[in-house]
């Protein structure tokens, strides 16, 4: 890799500020699910085993009046994560001044220290978020090196990666290292035939990652509510299925720049209503007059699967249906356990709705590598620069 790792840096004695990605689900308090805490650890663990002082910080939530910060404090995740460590974590409520500087110059080599939400800043006028110029300068003050483990921000610039980042020696730790090497390998030198699998609801959420991977992947896969923006382009009926009208001429244009390489579903689930509780068909093609396509069908999750066979790089983002539903969710299941037989390939989920399903129905131990950023994962897929990638030092 290119960028400086947390290997690479001298931690013993150092102050050591860790930007992660804490952004967890909270109900009445309590963290409903700690995967990205969890994927924080071999960071943190390798900070203080290396005898350096851990200061921890992320963003939880949007936060823009007083009222926002009601339930969004991360003392909680410092709780949690003092439970998974097996060690004290200090808390302190806030991001900057005196207590937070003493609690930190007060701090011994292995340490380990986190400070309140970072968009807690965003109130007074958006300074976390704006990347303010003096903020970011403020935050390096605190420590003598920059880690950065948060893939889930690294496609926004904001104060508490790429201003920091402007001010110290910094390096990725070991899961942004590991999401850049897997997603930025996957799509710039895969092992062939690479299959990228592309779902959800919008055809322009996909627009940049359809046009960098014709060029680049053997095939590509279409699934979700977007099969039928694509079939009104191809001039197949839809039914009342989802539809963006504005996005027609531009689905058409991809087709014909994609030719072969585009696979479209042959079937669909469909139903009269966006709900659970009415009756289901199975149509080929077209979908008729009243009835809306909410999933892949048998037939398709057979295509896809014939598609999938022998593939050596898989991406898949975006479930293939309204998978939160169980009537539509075969399609998704179909897929992921497709992706999940296949021997000896690199398989990736680029985040958001693909890993929660895979997460969900058991299978996230069968995929090489589950994206953490949803957003970033999609932006490097498309080919971006993320800006809180670019800031970290290079080797």
């Amino acid at each position: 890799m290119a960028k400086k790792t947390v290997k690479d840096l001298d931690l013993k004695d150092k102050k050591v500020l860790v930007r992660v990605d804490f952004n967890v689900p909270l109900k009445d308090g309590v963290i409903t699910n700690d995967n990205r805490i969890v994927a924080a650890l071999p960071t943190i663990k390798y900070i203080i085993e290396q005898g350096g002082k851990a200061i921890l910080f992320s963003h939880l939530g949007r936060v823009k009046t007083e009222e926002d910060k009601a339930g969004k404090s991360l003392k909680p995740v410092a709780d949690r994560l003092g439970e998974l460590l097996g060690k004290p974590v200090t808390f302190v409520p806030e991001t900057r001044g005196k207590v937070l500087e003493d609690a930190i110059n007060n701090l011994k080599d292995g340490d380990v220290l986190v400070f309140e939400n970072t968009r807690f800043e965003d109130i007074d006028g958006k300074k976390e978020s704006g990347n303010d110029p003096e903020l970011g300068k403020y935050w390096a003050s605190l420590g003598d090196v920059f880690v950065n483990d948060a893939f889930g921000t690294a496609h926004r610039a904001h104060a508490s990666n790429v201003g920091i980042a402007s001010n110290l020696p910094s390096a990725a730790g070991f899961l942004m290292e590991k999401e850049i090497k897997f997603i930025g390998d996957a799509v710039d030198t895969p092992k062939r035939p690479f299959i990228a699998i592309l779902g959800g609801a919008k055809v322009s959420d996909k627009i940049g990652v359809i046009e960098n991977l014709i060029s680049k992947a053997d095939k590509i896969l279409i699934g979700g509510g977007m099969t039928y923006t694509f079939y009104a382009a191809k001039g197949i009926a839809i039914g009342n299925s989802l539809v963006e009208a504005d996005k027609v001429e531009l689905a058409k244009s991809l087709v014909e720049k994609a030719g072969d390489k585009l696979v479209l579903p042959i079937d669909s689930i469909t139903a009269k209503e966006f709900s659970n509780d009415v009756p289901t068909e199975i149509h080929e093609g077209a979908v008729p007059d009243g009835q809306m396509g909410l999933d892949i069908g048998p037939a398709s999750i057979e295509l896809f699967t014939k598609e999938l066979a022998g593939a050596k790089t898989v991406v898949w983002n975006g479930p293939m249906g309204v998978f939160e539903m169980s009537n539509f969710a075969k399609g998704t299941i179909g897929v992921c356990e497709a992706i999940a037989n296949l021997k000896d390939a690199t398989t990736v989920i680029g985040g958001g709705d693909s890993a929660a399903a895979a997460i969900q129905l058991g299978f996230a131990d069968k995929f090489t590598h589950i994206s953490t950023g949803g957003g970033a994962s999609l932006e490097y897929l498309e080919g971006k620069t993320l800006p809180g990638v670019e800031s970290i030092s290079d080797k």
